[in-house]
């Protein structure tokens, strides 16, 4: 009897490259896979109420779900030495290496646009600056909160880490930029969870297909990336080839010993600052 699982992920192209090939009907599997698309703060909260199989989600979130979800080794958005980007229609008080701190001090008590309180972009803003005054929005409407004057910063995630410039922003810090400076490791922004009760022998195949769409997709690449630019929300084709190169590469296909790492690591240090309710112990499947 064939099997039936609800995977959801978000409309970005990079996720629509990783399962490109889960999509299409390219690879051989006894299960079925019905797609669900929805923006990430919206998959953490669904995945909090256990209402998906197979989900994108932020690692930040994973702190909420671990009891009922396990973390799938491929599949991982990781920020190498790159992330969310906090940006203003201002410069920075200073060169923004050299004067990082001075930076980090202008940040406090700030009104700042966020993507949602459950986002590794949120996790890693507060890691960077404890201080400042949340105010949360689509992701897709902070650029324009940050022109109106409506915040005095945006925390971009997405397409727009590539577009701010041209847009006239200012960047004032790289949350991966500053993670990999503090910690030599890359910035873990996402992964996929499956359910823990779908039993070990689907969790299996999951595992087993989920990483073989990322390796289609990454060796009939102008395939998978023309269907990836059905959701580039109007950037060219060269930025999101861009896009999708610095978040679908090796550590999509397996996080590797650093990837792992940089996943406990960073929950780890949520926990010691208070940001997530206590110590979580991360398992990864597949």
């Amino acid at each position: 009897m064939t099997t039936t699982i609800r995977v959801a992920h978000s409309p970005d192209s990079d996720d629509a490259f990783m399962f490109y090939a889960l999509a299409e009907g390219k690879i051989d599997t006894d299960i079925t896979y019905v797609h669900e698309l929805s923006d990430i703060e919206s998959l953490n909260q669904r995945a909090r109420h256990k209402e998906l199989d197979v989900s994108a989600v932020s690692i930040h979130a994973y702190a909420y779900i671990a009891h009922d979800y396990a973390l799938l080794n491929s599949g991982s958005s990781m920020g190498d030495g790159y992330g969310p980007r906090l940006v203003s229609l201002t410069p920075p008080p200073g060169d923004r290496r050299a004067d990082s701190a001075i930076i980090r001090e202008a940040a406090k008590g700030k009104r700042i646009a966020v993507p949602g309180l459950l986002t590794t972009a949120y996790l890693a803003l507060k890691l960077w600056q404890p201080d400042f005054v949340p105010v949360v929005m689509a992701f897709d409407a902070i650029e324009e909160a940050v022109h109106k004057g409506e915040v005095d910063l945006g925390l971009i995630i997405h397409e727009g880490q590539l577009t701010y410039v041209d847009d006239g922003l200012h960047l004032w810090a790289d949350t991966g930029e500053w993670w990999l400076d503090e910690t030599g490791l890359p910035l873990p922004l996402g992964g996929n969870v499956v359910r823990r009760d779908l039993g070990r022998e689907v969790i299996e195949q999951v595992a087993k297909d989920l990483k073989a769409s990322i390796v289609y997709g990454l060796v009939h690449r102008a395939d998978a990336l023309a269907h990836a630019k059905q959701y580039n929300r109007g950037i060219s084709d060269e930025r999101t080839d861009e896009f999708v190169g610095m978040y679908v590469n090796e550590w999509t296909v397996d996080y590797g010993d650093r990837g792992r790492e940089a996943v406990q690591l960073l929950l780890d240090e949520a926990a010691e600052a208070g940001i997530i309710p206590g110590k979580v112990e991360v398992e990864f499947v597949g």
